[in-house]
């Protein structure tokens, strides 16, 4: 039995990395797939693809999350192409790390656009989908660094630090409606970003972290997956750290 069968989910930022896999492994799982992209069109068209082979139903947008209108416009259409919506995971995001000494204002406003102004846009734009049909499950992409921050990180630990008390709050507002509202804090995960650092550093990472490995893009997706189904019916408000123990 598939835990997502029948399923639709809207997925930000799916054309790489984590999004990607959560795609995949909600396909794997039986589940419809609306996802975003920015830029990258052939990406975004490969995935498509690979997620219709599964047998399931599924469609690219190229959206701005960050954009209100935008992602008012980007439920409507999915909505149009899908007539319903069960899961949002709200996974959009970028880095623009420096020390805040040397961090622009710039670099700050975008960041927290991009990773944290997106999701209040994309939930806002869903929410009244979710109340009039009495259930959805909101899944919200934070991270290791928006619990613990880092050096560095000013912006985007404050932009996932910034998710989690949004989802806890969203959470206490629509329980009562059999709205579900979770947060995924990943750690350390090994994705076409990683494979840009040299190896002696993704070893340093690894060699800290208890299970002595990176985690994966399926890891992060296993667990979307259990937030997304019914297995956690009676989850919300919650953050799971999926970080081989790095905050033990």
């Amino acid at each position: 039995m598939k835990l997502l069968a029948d399923k639709t989910a809207i997925i930000t930022g799916a054309s790489r990395g984590i999004g990607r896999g959560i795609a995949l492994a909600f396909a794997k799982q039986g589940c419809n797939i609306a996802f975003t992209y920015s830029s990258s069109v052939d990406a975004a068209q490969s995935l498509e693809n690979e997620l219709i082979a599964t047998g399931v139903h599924a469609k690219g947008y190229q959206s701005d999350a960050a954009d209100f209108d935008a992602a008012q416009q980007l439920v409507d259409d999915v909505l149009s192409h899908f007539e319903t919506v069960d899961i949002l995971i709200n996974n959009a995001g970028i880095t623009k790390d420096n020390l805040l000494m040397r961090m622009g204002e710039a670099d700050f406003d975008h960041v927290m656009n991009i990773n944290l102004k997106s999701v209040f846009n994309v939930t806002k734009a869903i929410q009244r989908t979710f109340l009039k049909q009495r259930h959805g499950s909101l899944i919200h992409m934070s991270s290791v660094v928006g619990v613990k921050g880092n050096a560095g990180q000013a912006n985007y630990a404050a932009s996932k630090a910034g998710i989690i008390g949004f989802s806890k709050s969203v959470a206490l507002e629509l329980g009562s409606r059999n709205i579900r509202s979770n947060v995924v804090a990943p750690g350390f995960i090994e994705t076409e970003m990683t494979d840009q650092l040299s190896e002696d550093v993704v070893q340093g990472w690894r060699d800290g972290i208890p299970l002595k490995r990176g985690g994966t893009p399926e890891d992060v997706a296993n667990a979307c997956v259990f937030l997304a189904s019914d297995l956690s019916n009676y989850i919300t408000g919650q953050v799971l750290h999926v970080d081989g123990g790095m905050l033990t």
